[in-house]
């Protein structure tokens, strides 16, 4: 059994699982980080509570460098649980 699959059908068929792929990528976002203080002010807390929090697994830390930063996903996930 032979398959005969033109030059034209071949580029469609290429073209067309492309535009498929494509659609089916989600768009990669941007994490945005806080600081502490912007942390702590958000939840209404202070610092060594968010240090408490982290040691306990409540809220984690983000260490970027010689700084600590919060995901705002996981601080906006926190107040609305």
């Amino acid at each position: 059994m032979q398959l005969v699959v033109s030059a034209l059908e071949l580029k469609e068929a290429f073209l067309n699982w492309d535009a498929e792929r494509r659609d089916a990528v989600q768009p990669v976002q941007e994490e945005t980080f806080l600081t502490v203080n912007e942390t702590a002010k958000k939840l209404g807390v202070v610092p060594s509570t968010l240090w408490r929090w982290d040691k306990t697994g409540y809220l984690k830390k983000i260490k970027v460098g010689n700084s600590v930063r919060y995901r705002l996903q996981d601080v906006i996930n926190l107040i609305n649980n």
